[in-house]
């Protein structure tokens, strides 16, 4: 039983330390939020590549092509790629409409490759050697590029030589879907307001989100180039060239707004993706990071930033030891007020992003409830796709895709299947709920922790087999 606890007192002692960071975070946010970042003046503008990476994406594509098309840039330095791995009539839709837009000027280019080898790192890499350019933008399928984005990140670029990446702000087409979006805009909007910017303004390593910012091609070579031995390779090329000596620029200021997956399934897919990838890019740049002069408190940061996934190992662990400890009576001599104190460090993060993005932040905020839910209830999820990416494999993961839809019910082709983690779920919601009952007569003070847990596991698990019901029925 002292083993048990010793490892209780460890997980609540990593969750206190990730929690800390959440609080530095946020003070950094409030220190910085005021500097500002005019746009230089650009005397020459350079050549651009817009690169669109996409896959079966026949819902979204069409929307995506008329929003590039309607950017404000030289035509003459401005090449578009559409990346086509399709498999599907995608490539059919792309085909159509790629005729119209160089019907009327615009150079645009479909690319196909005979193979898949890379996926979306292989891709964008594939497509660099294809085209001689100075920066390239990048754009997930599902997302939408205002007119005067290039005009408003490359003068950044340009003016500052040492500048390898610029980063905009996510918004999103579709956050009222659905509880499931309203919950994920709430997490987003908390990344992309106060952390992202804390950690630029402050020189803190950040990265590139994998959609709606612009590199410069020099600092991707020299970085080493796109690779996919991840699954997130947008996080681990941001930490190579980083590391390399390039710096980075976030501007919240420009927003890009994307799709939210409106399919529990798909969310789960997604966040065991970036689960899985961050954790494999931790692994492969810490002994890098911690050999670098950099200062001790960007190292700290940035392990903790890495280890951005590793919270949802302990939030189980800490759930299955519970139980066992109020049996043996050992609970009652744990101080874990401090863990409960700085961990309203992460809730008020999303209240501060809400605040300064929306005048009916205090609406938006009555889905706080089911992002709590989200967030603990894929905890499993997320465990095993950390797991996984710790033990070694022959050859990368499989890069799996989010589906998106648009406006339209998820549709059948492309709608998810309740995945192998929905057992596992129920199970958890059911153990959750009778540590909660044990909790009434031994330690009430856990009843609502435990509860939470019960809910969340419960209302995840029935969610996906709401949505295995719903694409049965249609």
């Amino acid at each position: 039983m002292l083993i048990l606890t010793m490892i209780y007192a460890l997980c609540a002692l990593l969750l206190l330390i990730y929690a800390g960071a959440s609080l530095s975070l946020l003070a950094l946010y409030f220190f910085h939020r005021h500097d500002s970042i005019p746009t230089p003046t650009v005397n020459e503008w350079p050549t651009v590549v817009v690169q669109l990476p996409i896959y079966n994406e026949r819902y979204v594509v069409n929307r995506l092509l008329q929003a590039v098309a309607q950017l404000n840039y030289p035509q003459h330095l401005l090449t578009i790629q559409v990346l086509d791995d399709s498999t599907d009539d995608t490539s059919t839709i792309v085909a159509e409409q790629i005729t119209e837009l160089q019907n009327q000027g615009i150079q645009i280019q479909h690319i196909r490759r005979d193979n898949r080898i890379g996926y979306k790192a292989g891709a964008l890499a594939y497509g660099l050697s294809l085209v001689d350019c100075e920066y390239a933008a990048i754009f997930d399928a599902d997302f939408i590029p205002p007119p005067d984005f290039l005009l408003r990140t490359i003068p950044h670029l340009v003016a500052n030589p040492r500048l390898g990446m610029v980063q905009t702000r996510w918004g999103h087409l579709n956050p009222f879907a659905n509880p499931l979006t309203m919950g994920q805009s709430l997490a987003l909007d908390g990344h992309f307001v106060v952390e992202q910017t804390a950690r630029c303004r402050s020189g803190l390593l950040m990265n590139f989100n994998g959609s709606g910012g612009v590199w410069r091609v020099t600092a991707i070579h020299k970085a080493g180039g796109w690779r996919h031995d991840t699954l997130t390779e947008d996080l681990d090329l941001s930490y190579r060239a980083q590391l390399a000596g390039w710096q980075f620029l976030y501007l919240p200021d420009v927003t890009v707004n994307g799709e939210l997956p409106p399919q529990i399934t798909a969310y789960k897919q997604q966040q065991a993706r970036w689960a899985q990838g961050s954790t494999e890019t931790l692994v492969q740049v810490f002994r890098p990071l911690w050999h670098t002069r950099l200062p001790l408190s960007q190292r700290v940061m940035a392990t903790i930033h890495l280890c951005q996934y590793l919270p949802h190992p302990l939030m189980v662990s800490l759930l299955l030891l519970t139980p066992p400890l109020m049996l043996g009576r050992q609970l009652y001599s744990l101080p874990l007020g401090p863990l409960g104190a700085i961990g309203l460090a992460t809730p008020m993060i999303y209240v501060v992003s809400q605040y300064m993005l929306y005048t009916d932040w205090w609406r938006r905020l009555l889905a706080f409830p089911m992002l709590l839910a989200l967030g603990t209830g894929i905890a499993w999820n997320n465990t095993c796709a950390v797991v996984n990416a710790l033990v070694p494999h022959h050859q990368p993961a499989e890069f799996h895709r989010t589906p998106k839809f648009s406006h339209n019910r998820p549709a059948r082709a492309y709608a998810l299947r309740a995945n192998h983690t929905l057992n596992v779920e129920l199970i958890l919601a059911i153990y959750a709920f009778w540590g909660a009952s044990l909790a009434m007569e031994r330690n009430p003070a856990l009843v609502p922790f435990l509860g939470l847990y019960g809910f969340a596991f419960g209302l995840v698990s029935l969610w996906s087999m709401y949505d295995y019901w719903v694409q049965a029925r249609s």
